[in-house]
């Protein structure tokens, strides 16, 4: 900065740590995962497989915000940027829930034979003798036979434990460098950036092949018959959608106190409802090109995933779907004010959370309930299981937000988010 725009900058707080009051969010947050818990316990016992398919959804939101964050950090320090200094600290904290996450990944392997048909020992026998209901048997004995080698319940534990290794390596080598750099000389600053470009740049590669493993090994596979080649392409830009709404709703709650009252400026806010608004777009264009090519295609093999998500009450599902995942944030995107607006645009990353968790259901529960949405007891467990989880894994957010100063010192960018803002 010049002289005269050093003298106008202002000036960082003293404390540069995170408020006391995220302490009382992590304390709100266990309070609702326990009270949720006991809840969700009802439906483990009385519908478990309705429980096995809300946790799975629950499972996915949290390791979307563990995996995705990661996955925005990279992408920051790839691409630059003042927002991404806001976002730094909140970004760094949810790759840190990794291992959490790592961890709830074991109910999933436990009920994996309730979960994932070929996961049954004798799948196909029971298919083929009517003991094993489906609607397709025939593509699915076929799908499970051709994809054998690799969906077996061994293979499926090993690959995980593999996603996680890798995703934890980036995590530890992101954290720790972040407070290396945090400690170096001022002068240093070029080379830790391009040290952070080295990792990142491949890194984003990696994550996007491991990212389209667990999204056919956990999700996609719950239909053995159904495949899609954009299926991991869609969950990449699922994560940014939702991590970036975390993202901006983490900094506008902080920015009630210092210090990110004094480095959320205006104009950074408003990038990040443009980011907000791009991911938006990518998003629906995804589903709908998957949705068209498929579609107009009309193979037996490929079609019979949608009409399972179209006929009987899921076609109210997936109408929902549409306005909530992409018609209400695309339309109130659109408006520059509301991306200037605190009040406003936190409200809209609020519903973006909502709108992913809502999308995850409509992939995952059909599943189970073919043909027809029933609205059983059990379905309720798509609330409180949820709801225990993500709230869990908040609190160990709050956690990590905590451990560290939510400004990152020693860095490029600082001095260009302390100058004042410009009318425009």
């Amino acid at each position: 900065m010049s002289h005269e725009q050093n003298h106008h900058a202002k000036t960082l707080p003293s404390s540069l740590e995170a408020p006391d009051f995220v302490t009382a969010w992590r304390n709100r947050a266990l309070g609702i995962a326990i009270v949720a818990g006991i809840a969700s316990a009802i439906f483990l016992f009385t519908d478990p497989l309705h429980f096995l398919s809300a946790y799975t959804v629950g499972f996915m939101m949290c390791f979307t915000f563990a995996c995705g964050g990661t996955a925005l950090l990279m992408l920051q320090y790839v691409s630059g940027g003042k927002w991404g200094l806001l976002l730094r600290r909140p970004l760094e904290a949810m790759s840190r829930t990794m291992p959490l996450v790592a961890l709830m990944f074991i109910p999933v392997a436990v009920g994996m034979k309730r979960l994932y048909l070929w996961a049954h020992p004798d799948v196909i026998e029971g298919l083929k003798s009517g003991a094993i209901q489906s609607f397709n048997a025939a593509a699915e004995i076929h799908a499970i036979e051709f994809k054998h080698a690799m969906f077996t319940p061994t293979g499926f534990v090993l690959r995980a434990i593999i996603y996680f290794a890798i995703l934890g390596i980036f995590v530890f080598l992101l954290n720790s460098w972040s407070l290396k750099q945090a400690a170096d000389k001022p002068e240093n600053i070029s080379k830790w950036r391009v040290r952070f470009e080295n990792l990142s740049g491949p890194g984003i590669v990696v994550y996007s092949v491991v990212l389209t493993g667990c999204a056919i090994d956990w999700v996609m596979s719950m239909d053995p018959a159904w495949y899609s080649t954009v299926w991991g392409l869609r969950y990449l830009v699922g994560q940014g959608y939702a991590v970036l709404a975390l993202g901006i709703l983490t900094v506008i709650l902080l920015s009630k106190a210092e210090p990110m009252k004094t480095i959320l400026r205006t104009t950074e806010m408003h990038d990040l409802g443009k980011l907000a608004f791009a991911f938006v777009m990518l998003n629906i264009y995804l589903a709908f090109a998957e949705y068209l090519i498929i579609w107009s295609g009309n193979q037996p093999e490929e079609i019979n995933w949608f009409l399972d998500r179209f006929r009987g009450g899921w076609g109210i599902i997936i109408t929902l779907d549409f306005i909530f995942h992409w018609v209400i944030p695309f339309t109130l995107l659109l408006s520059r004010n509301l991306k200037r607006s605190k009040s406003k645009l936190m409200w809209v990353a609020i519903w973006m959370i909502f709108a992913r968790a809502f999308d995850l259901f409509w992939q995952i529960e059909p599943n189970f309930s073919k043909r027809n949405l029933h609205f059983t007891p059990g379905i309720l467990a798509y609330i409180t299981v949820p709801v225990g989880l993500i709230a869990l894994w908040t609190a160990a957010y709050c956690i990590q937000l905590k451990a560290r100063p939510l400004v990152v010192l020693n860095d490029a960018e600082l001095e260009g988010i302390l100058e004042p803002e410009h009318a425009h």
